[in-house]
Formats: C-alpha cells, sequence, structure tokens
C-alpha cells in the first residue's frame, strides 16, 4: 500500500511540475510577445539600411522605423516605386528624418560592387540598423529541374550573396563604434517545416541566412552588435502572392510593428503572434504528414501557376499576330 501511494504522489507531483512548467512557458511567450519592450533604436545609430524597401514588409519597415526617429537609406531595384516610397516617407516623416535613397539591382552586381556602393553611399553615415529584406521566389511552386538558370543564379545571389556582403559591409562601422543591429529576413520555411518541396531552392537559400546569422550573433555579441533572423510565416505581400490579410496572415504594416518590438533579442525568432501559434502547431504534427500537406498544396498551385502562364502566353501571342 505505501508503494502504491508511493507512486501516486510521483504521478501527481510530475504532473504538478508539468503543469507549471507549461504554464511558466506561456507566461513567457505573452511577455515576449506583448509585453516585452522594445530597444530603443535610436541608440545603435541614426541610420538604418533597408534592402528591398519600396514595397511589402521593407517599405512597412522604413515608415515605422522612420516614426521612431530614424533616418532611413532606401535600397531597392525599381526607381519609379522607390522614388515614390522615398516621396511617400518625406511627406509623412521628413520634419523629422532623413531620407536617402540608392537604386541597386542586387541580383545583377557581384558582391564587391554591392558592398562598395553601400560604403561609398553611407560615407560620413551613423549606420545603427541594417534589416535585409530583399528576397527572391520562384513566380508558383515547381520542381527543381524546371528551374531556369538565370532564375535559379538571380535567387541565391539576392538571398544569399547579396545579404552576406551587405554584412560585411556594414560591420568596419558597427565594428569601430562598439554596437549596431543587423536582421535578416527569413522564412518559417527554415523553421516550422521539415521540408519545402517546390520552393526548394528558395527555402535552402533562406536557411543558410539563419544559420549564418546564428553563427555571426556569436562572434559580434561581445563587441555589442545585435545580429537576428526572422522568420515570418505569410505576410500579405507581393512575393507572397497573398492580397488580403487576415488572422494569420497579418499585412506588411502589422508585422513590421511586431518585427520592431524584436530587433536586439533573441537570434533567431518568430515575431507576429499568430506565426508563433502557427508554428507550435505545426512541431505538433507528425513530420510525415506536414511534408505531405505541404507537397499536395503546393501541387495544386504548381498547376495553376502553369494555367495562368500558358494563358499569358496565348494573350501575348494572339496580341503579337494582330499587328
Amino acid at each position: 500500500m505505501e508503494l502504491q501511494e508511493f507512486f501516486i504522489v510521483l504521478a501527481i507531483t510530475i504532473g504538478l511540475v508539468s503543469v507549471c512548467i507549461s504554464l511558466i512557458n506561456f507566461a513567457r511567450w505573452v511577455w515576449v510577445m506583448f509585453l516585452r519592450p522594445s530597444k530603443k533604436l535610436k541608440e545603435y545609430g541614426s541610420w538604418a539600411i533597408i534592402t528591398g524597401s519600396a514595397q511589402g514588409i521593407g517599405k512597412a519597415l522604413a515608415f515605422e522605423m522612420a516614426s521612431k526617429g530614424l533616418n532611413i537609406f532606401l535600397v531597392d531595384k525599381n526607381h519609379s516605386t522607390l522614388e515614390a516610397t522615398s516621396n511617400e516617407l518625406s511627406e509623412k516623416h521628413g520634419w523629422r528624418v532623413e531620407i536617402k535613397s540608392i537604386v541597386m539591382d542586387l541580383a545583377k552586381l557581384s558582391g564587391e560592387e554591392i558592398a562598395k556602393t553601400i560604403e561609398e553611399g553611407t560615407k560620413g553615415l551613423d549606420v545603427g540598423i541594417l534589416v535585409n529584406n530583399a528576397g527572391m521566389a520562384y513566380p508558383y511552386p515547381r520542381f527543381f529541374h524546371e528551374v531556369d538558370s538565370e532564375l535559379m543564379e538571380n535567387i541565391m545571389k539576392v538571398n544569399m550573396e547579396a545579404a552576406t556582403w551587405m554584412i560585411k559591409a556594414v560591420l568596419p562601422g558597427m565594428l569601430k563604434k562598439k554596437k549596431g543591429a543587423i536582421v535578416n529576413i527569413g522564412s518559417a520555411s527554415t523553421e516550422i517545416a521539415p521540408s519545402f518541396p517546390l520552393y526548394t531552392l528558395y527555402a535552402t537559400t533562406k536557411a543558410y541566412l539563419k544559420m549564418f546569422s546564428r553563427c555571426i550573433s556569436l562572434e559580434y555579441k561581445q563587441h555589442g552588435i545585435d545580429i537576428q533572423c526572422q522568420v515570418p510565416v505569410f505576410v500579405a505581400t507581393r512575393l507572397a502572392k497573398i492580397k488580403e490579410s487576415s488572422l494569420f496572415i497579418p499585412s506588411p504594416e502589422t508585422f513590421s510593428k511586431s518585427s520592431i518590438r524584436w530587433i536586439g533579442y533573441d537570434n533567431v525568432c518568430t515575431p507576429y503572434w499568430s506565426h508563433s501559434v502557427m508554428g507550435f502547431v505545426a512541431r505538433a504534427l507528425p513530420h510525415a504528414l506536414l511534408t505531405a500537406t505541404i507537397f499536395h498544396y503546393f501541387l495544386g498551385n504548381r498547376k495553376r501557376g502553369q494555367l495562368n502562364e500558358l494563358q499569358k502566353k496565348n494573350i501575348l501571342q494572339r496580341q503579337s499576330n494582330q499587328l
């Protein structure tokens, strides 16, 4: 009887400990998601460089950082949209911050050219924050052998090489003043999914960015430089091919507010609360089930993408025949 009572007490104790651990984890999650104060970003430096900043997450981050009093250095490949974003920023925040911009196609320049352009463009500026937001993906899901060589090279250059050289360009200045923050915008395809079929190259390049961020975060933390990879799930952007926002798909503006609050903390994070919930659920599912679901979902998207591409080609062909 005493032995039986012992096991009952032991089971109750283990259960209570498990419940307490879960409650502590939940309380910590609530704290970091909603209550933890954000860092004072201007303490890193007076300027923030943002790539891919003419639209989407990059544009939203530019406006959010400008509202915090940071001067903004915009980098994008599209001259017209970049100019429009720069004008919008000037109209809304020009009275309190400075706005600079540079047109740069990260897919066309070599790493050395990217670094040199940034070094020359930011000479004399107190660069405190770099956000590597520019990214490329397939127009629609496809098997790896269907990815043409130009698209493959551009994805690797923008998602990996350009981000790496951007960091190399700003690090010396941050090391000199012993402070700075670098944010690499990754993808939840590397964090909550065991694999990401039909977007293989995109997911692989984002996995590089996550590991790169983790490693250099450890290298430079001692020098006062906070380096982080943020891994959102879906955000309503052109890259994600999503127009409408929802509870689990925030707008770029909504996501940027969460993004800002995480800068300077964990070296890998999922800033938006519902994305974090989605990650928790995904990690609880069997890998085989999750992978099969992702694969079949993207197969359907691939068929629709091929059909749309064929329709566009037919329209162009008819227009060409009419000329």
